[in-house]
């Protein structure tokens, strides 16, 4: 798993970019121009790619309220087209994420338009969520990953991911080897409580120590404050809202800010 993770990206502690996309079609706010986003998913990948971050995440942001487990066609299909535009432009990884949790829509996503990566925010275990309860599929996503030849796909697979809380608390350890072992989960993102907020540095340390070797990444929150910290013990880190324009999530990447972050030297502890 670990080695999956470190062929996939060469440097250490990569910065994975978010791509947040505006309302799809068929969302409540859906502006009727599909040619605008992804002009606005190809600037932003653009800016990242340039200032130097390792990977790229296309999100459905904009279409919330969202499907708790099923997205309809169209979001696949407006999805996949965003994806292979991204693709196309640049020679970074480039992963997926359909909210609220459509792993298996993810990974079709993925092996359509060639992308080497899913984030699944819920893949084993149960959560109470804005959108209700939602039970993890991991024997559902690895069938797909194994039936759409697409194995060559990594799973990120967030633990007690944000917006939500477990229906039953569980060992932390054991959590994490299930998820890796039974799951079969590529990497692990530890993530704060909502979309910005900073991950809790005890409970970091805790879910890498009971990881080991086995990548970790960061999945909210990190700036220009505590990424020194927090990089010393994750192996990477997906940045969002602290990259946008006026530090907003739903605005566009800025440049000065993902310049800046790069420019953080960080010492493993």
């Amino acid at each position: 798993m670990a080695n999956r993770f470190h062929q996939l990206f060469k440097t250490a502690r990569p910065l994975l970019g978010m791509l947040h996309l505006p309302p799809l079609p068929g969302s409540p706010h859906y502006a009727g121009k599909m040619q605008d986003i992804i002009d606005a998913a190809l600037h932003d990948a653009q800016i990242l790619s340039e200032a130097g971050f390792a990977g790229l995440i296309i999100e459905n942001l904009g279409d919330a309220p969202y499907y708790p487990d099923h997205v309809p066609a169209e979001t696949v299909a407006a999805m996949s087209v965003v994806a292979a535009h991204v693709r196309q432009q640049t020679k970074l990884p480039v992963g997926v994420n359909v909210l609220r949790n459509d792993a298996q829509s993810a990974i079709a996503i993925a092996a359509a338009a060639g992308l080497q990566f899913t984030r699944v925010n819920i893949l084993i275990g149960t959560s109470v969520t804005d959108q209700g309860i939602i039970s993890g599929q991991a024997h559902l996503v690895a069938r797909m990953r194994q039936r759409l030849r697409a194995d060559n796909v990594l799973i990120f697979a967030d633990i007690r991911v944000k917006h939500a809380a477990p229906l039953v608390d569980r060992e932390l350890a054991q959590e994490i080897d299930d998820l890796f072992e039974r799951a079969l989960a590529d990497a692990i993102i530890v993530s704060g409580t909502g979309s910005g907020k900073p991950v809790d540095a005890n409970f970091l340390r805790e879910v890498k120590k009971f990881s080991g070797d086995r990548p970790v990444l960061i999945g909210s929150g990190l700036n220009l404050e505590n990424a020194k910290e927090l990089l010393a013990v994750a192996d990477g880190a997906i940045v969002g809202s602290s990259i946008k324009v006026e530090g907003k999530i739903h605005n566009r990447v800025d440049r000065e800010s993902t310049q800046q972050l790069l420019k953080i030297r960080v010492n493993r502890i």
